[in-house]
């Protein structure tokens, strides 16, 4: 008797899922990606020391060369999207990470490592924006909603790579590191299946749609065909691009200004690390979707500024505190730090899929997300060296961190209070495919 009720209360959890059976299958493809994606992050670099046999230098080589060419995934992805069919396009991706993992099983040279390494993390990068294309297309009005579903499937994911590659290390042998390679490129090939499922969305830019007759000289005047708008020639969206490059540096604090402060800056036991990292995936796994609200339109999501700056503040002011001799002080502060920029990702993962969305213009959609996926991306470079500054100037260089940064929200306000959002219904009459 228990299973139906089971069974019914599943369907009704899957019926509010925005984009219908489209959306389910896109949510399978984030998990099984994440979880993929999860097993080589934890054992990349294990892996290029004792299978490829590479030094440490090597490998930071290897990494930035990687990184670097990544950069220009999303607006090339962008700029495709806008102007071919989106779905083969995201299975094409997915065939490149795929490809490029098992290619890293060929060689333990360093400058055939680079080029596969660099390969792979051009399309990572690619799929990224083009996932979120294909989200925002297939949700439309409920697409903040969707991101947070989304985003706690994924964090789910990565969890669950990294908890597997975890027990399989613990074999110790090098063989591991292999199969965990050819995991993550099985997890590229099963994600890339799934789409094949997925309907491809309607884009404004490439809706089929009935064009004037040829002959009709007075209607082909009145509706003359304009190219789509250029994102690099458009002031204030590279303005709002860079001041939300800025709102990402949770992303460093976590990578790495965390550990190293506790480690190097506080009395802090080091065994409360890894507890402060567990701390933010259940906290965005719990929180993600409730805090949704706060991005379910533009004029929701520009509100939020401001709270998001108050929350950036607060984290800084607490990594400076943490500074103080007492160890429960220090941990104390430490796990307050962690719960402010947990919930300032939380915040602003919202607001900025809102925003970077509904301030870019409908027929060039795909563009203007390939290029504001470039500040997430310039963040990745830029921000250790910011959380580096800040730690070597101190408590109050955190307490400037939080502050500088909630100045930049407000200032990101004041820019997008300025710029009206874009329709979310697709325009009925666009340029004709033929």
């Amino acid at each position: 008797m228990g299973r139906p009720h089971r069974f019914t209360a599943f369907t009704a959890l899957s019926a509010r899922i925005p984009g219908g059976p489209d959306g389910r299958r896109l949510l399978a493809v984030a998990l099984i990606d994440r979880i993929g994606s999860g097993l080589w992050a934890a054992t990349a670099v294990l892996y290029f020391t004792y299978v490829a046999d590479l030094s440490a230098a090597r490998i930071g080589l290897l990494l930035a060369v990687s990184g670097a060419v990544g950069v220009a995934g999303p607006p090339i992805a962008g700029h495709l999207a806008d102007r071919v069919r989106l779905r083969p396009l995201m299975v094409g991706v997915q065939a490149i990470r795929a490809a490029a993992s098992l290619a890293l099983l060929t060689t333990t040279e360093l400058a055939p490592l680079c080029a596969v390494a660099a390969a792979g993390s051009l399309g990572d990068r690619a799929s990224s924006v083009l996932t979120k294309l294909y989200a925002t297309r297939m949700a439309g009005p409920e697409r903040t909603r969707y991101q947070a579903i989304n985003r706690t499937v994924a964090n789910l994911g990565w969890a669950l790579g990294g908890l597997a590659a975890a027990a399989a290390l613990a074999a110790g042998n090098p063989a591991v590191y292999r199969a965990l390679l050819i995991g993550d490129a099985l997890s590229y090939v099963l994600a890339a299946l799934i789409t094949l499922r997925c309907q491809e969305p309607e884009a404004p830019s490439r809706v089929v749609a009935r064009g004037p007759d040829p002959g009709d000289t007075a209607a082909c005047a009145a509706e003359p065909a304009t190219a789509p708008p250029s994102p690099w020639r458009d002031r204030g969206y590279l303005l709002y691009t860079a001041t939300d490059a800025v709102l990402f540096l949770d992303d460093s604090i976590f990578k790495m200004g965390l550990t190293l402060w506790l480690v190097t800056g506080t009395s802090a036991p080091h065994g409360l690390a890894p507890l402060l990292l567990v701390l933010n995936n259940v906290l965005v796994v719990l929180l993600q979707v409730p805090c949704a609200r706060f991005g379910a339109d533009p004029a929701a999501a520009r509100r939020a500024l401001l709270p998001l700056g108050g929350i950036f503040l607060a984290g800084g002011a607490a990594l400076a505190l943490s500074a103080l001799p007492a160890p429960w002080v220090a941990s104390t502060a430490l796990i307050l730090a962690a719960t402010a920029f947990t919930l300032a990702e939380i915040l602003h993962s919202t607001i900025s899929w809102e925003l970077s969305v509904a301030l870019a213009p409908s027929r060039a959609q795909g563009a203007y997300l390939g290029v504001h996926s470039l500040g997430q991306a310039s963040q990745r470079s830029v921000g250790p060296l910011a959380v580096t500054a800040a730690m070597a100037v101190g408590p109050v260089g955190w307490l400037g961190f939080g502050a500088a940064i909630a100045a930049v929200c407000c200032l990101q306000r004041h820019l997008v209070e300025r710029r009206p959002a874009a329709p979310l219904s697709v325009p009925a009459v666009t340029v004709s495919e033929h």
